[in-house]
């Protein structure tokens, strides 16, 4: 066990789950819990996997003070987050710097100090910052107007007194790699929103090739969500469509790229095949080596590639 003491967090990639693949709009506060249960029982927890992560869809309006609401499928934000982190857990949620939130929720824009305060005093511990609306703000936005979001929602979440990880979420425009950790992002998404197709995840996986530079403890690249398992994006879950040969690649090759690892599914159907998947210690160390170096691709010969990463023991 190696103690290591500083301001940056995050020095290996995040593991966890998102509930956006699975559930989608259907989010609710009891599927979160259930999520989080079947983290513990099904042993995913004593494999790395720590973050409860609630996406979009809980948000309401304000009340007079300006304070973010939840809407009546998430009671009790507080209480949830005590749920979570009495399992032994981390518990993370979702906004924009936008006026709205992609499905038309409220989001933090001219709010962010009271956002952040509110996520610290709930107990929450990882956020996903989704552009969304913010295009309606910064239209044609040139570098310094991508990155404004982030520096000011970075500021709110450095003056409360809580750890909260910073994922900046807007596609790889401007080529965020470039300067997501500039702005204390500690993760940034470098593409559009993953399907579970082949074409979706292999082209977006093996397009992060070159972006190893930008990569280390406290700041990683994001290619999306992982999409094994039961998915749907809605109330309806279905198996994946990757085949398995294909979701070894996807895990493989995430663990490569030192990805943040959100795994997509509703993990109250975890079947045996992707509960072996998601423990394979071998794989994810390759992930969480603390050295936290990026893959990058060394040969390629038309669909043959080869990629490598050094690990901190040589």
């Amino acid at each position: 066990l190696k103690i290591v003491c500083g301001d940056t967090i995050a020095l290996t990639p995040p593991m966890g789950w998102n509930s956006w693949n699975c559930f989608g709009c259907d989010v609710t506060d009891q599927k979160v819990r259930a999520a989080a249960d079947a983290m513990v029982a099904s042993g995913l927890i004593n494999h790395g996997w720590t973050y409860i992560n609630i996406d979009d869809c809980w948000e309401a309006g304000r009340d007079a003070e300006g304070r973010i609401l939840s809407n009546q499928k998430f009671p009790d934000m507080k209480a949830l987050a005590e749920y979570v982190h009495g399992k032994g857990l981390k518990i993370g949620l979702y906004s924009s710097p936008g006026p709205k939130t992609c499905a038309g929720h409220t989001g933090s824009y001219q709010h962010e100090l009271h956002d952040a305060t509110s996520y610290a005093e709930w107990g929450f511990d990882y956020l996903k910052y989704d552009w969304c609306s913010y295009g309606s703000i910064a239209r044609n936005p040139d570098r310094a107007a991508l990155m404004k979001p982030y520096q000011v929602m970075r500021a709110a979440l450095d003056k409360v007194p809580r750890d909260i990880v910073f994922s900046l979420c807007q596609y790889g425009m401007g080529n965020v790699w470039e300067w997501g950790a500039q702005v204390g992002g500690n993760c940034w998404r470098t593409t559009g929103d993953i399907s579970d197709s082949w074409t979706s995840m292999s082209r977006i996986g093996f397009g992060q090739a070159g972006h190893e530079k930008y990569a280390g403890p406290g700041h990683w690249n994001d290619p999306d969500m992982l999409v094994v398992g039961y998915v749907g994006w809605s109330a309806h879950v279905r198996p994946t469509r990757l085949t398995p040969n294909e979701q070894y690649t996807h895990i493989s090759l995430w663990c490569l790229l030192c990805s943040p690892l959100l795994i997509g599914c509703d993990l109250t159907k975890l079947d045996e095949f992707t509960l072996n998947l998601l423990t394979n210690d071998e794989v994810l160390d390759v992930s969480q080596d603390p050295l936290g170096r990026q893959a990058g691709r060394v040969a390629q010969h038309g669909q043959l590639e080869v990629w490598a990463k050094d690990l901190e023991d040589g």
